[in-house]
C-alpha cells in the first residue's frame, strides 16, 4: 500500500502540472479538442518526474526532473501534435536565436509547405512562454499571427518577439501553426486535429 500511495501522490502532482501547462498552451490550439492531449502530456511529465534524483519516491517532481539536460531535451523533442508535426509542415531549416529569441527561416519556401486538404493559407503563431514547473506560474508573449497564402514569395522570413515574458521559470520558444481556407476574400479556420500544430523549438 505504501508504493500505491507514493505513486498516487506523484501522479496527482503531475496532473496539476498537466492542467496548468495545457492552459498555458491553450491559445495555440483554441477551438480544437485533442482527446489524447492530456494523456500524452502525462506521459511526458511522468518521464520528467522520473529524472528527479533529489526527491525520494513519492516526492519526486517534474520541476526537479526538468533541471536535468535530459529533461530539457525531452521537453524540446516531445511531439505535442503528432497529427500535425510542425517540422513536417516546414521541411526546411529554421532556428531560434538564443539571445534575441528571433525565429529565423533562412529560406522559407511556401511550395514545400505541407498543406492539409482544403487549406490554401497557413498561419504561424510564434511565442515565448516562461513556465515555472514548481510554482505553476507562467507568462506568455505571442507575436501577431502571420498568415501566409500559397503565393507567398520565397525568401527569408523572421519572426521577432516584441517582449520577453517575465518570470522565474523555464523560457520556451513555441511555434504553432493553423490552416485556413480563403474563399472570396474571407478566411475560415480549419478545426480538424491535423490542422493545428504545436512545437517547442527551444528551451532556455
Amino acid at each position: 500500500m505504501v508504493r500505491v500511495r507514493e505513486n498516487s501522490k506523484e501522479f496527482g502532482a503531475c496532473s496539476r502540472v498537466n492542467k496548468v501547462f495545457r492552459e498555458a498552451l491553450h491559445s495555440f490550439y483554441s477551438g480544437i479538442k485533442f482527446p489524447d492531449f492530456h494523456s500524452r502530456l502525462m506521459g511526458l511529465l511522468t518521464r520528467l518526474k522520473d529524472l528527479d534524483e533529489v526527491g525520494r519516491r513519492g516526492e519526486r517532481s517534474v520541476s526537479e526532473g526538468i533541471k536535468k539536460p535530459a529533461g530539457m531535451q525531452l521537453l524540446r523533442q516531445f511531439d505535442y501534435t503528432p497529427a500535425c508535426s510542425v517540422h513536417k509542415v516546414f521541411p526546411f531549416p529554421f532556428e531560434v536565436d538564443p539571445e534575441s529569441f528571433e525565429l529565423d527561416f533562412a529560406d522559407f519556401d511556401i511550395g514545400k509547405v505541407r498543406f492539409v486538404e482544403g487549406a490554401n493559407c497557413i498561419e504561424l503563431n510564434y511565442g515565448l512562454l516562461n513556465f515555472n514547473f514548481e510554482t505553476l506560474e507562467y507568462s506568455l508573449h505571442r507575436i501577431e499571427p502571420v498568415l501566409l497564402k500559397k503565393d507567398f514569395e520565397r525568401g527569408k522570413l523572421k519572426l521577432t518577439p516584441g517582449a520577453i515574458p517575465e518570470g522565474h521559470g523555464i523560457l520556451m520558444a513555441i511555434l504553432g501553426v493553423r490552416y485556413y481556407q480563403e474563399i472570396n476574400g474571407e478566411t475560415y479556420v480549419l478545426n480538424s486535429k491535423n490542422a493545428v500544430g504545436i512545437s517547442v523549438l527551444g528551451v532556455f
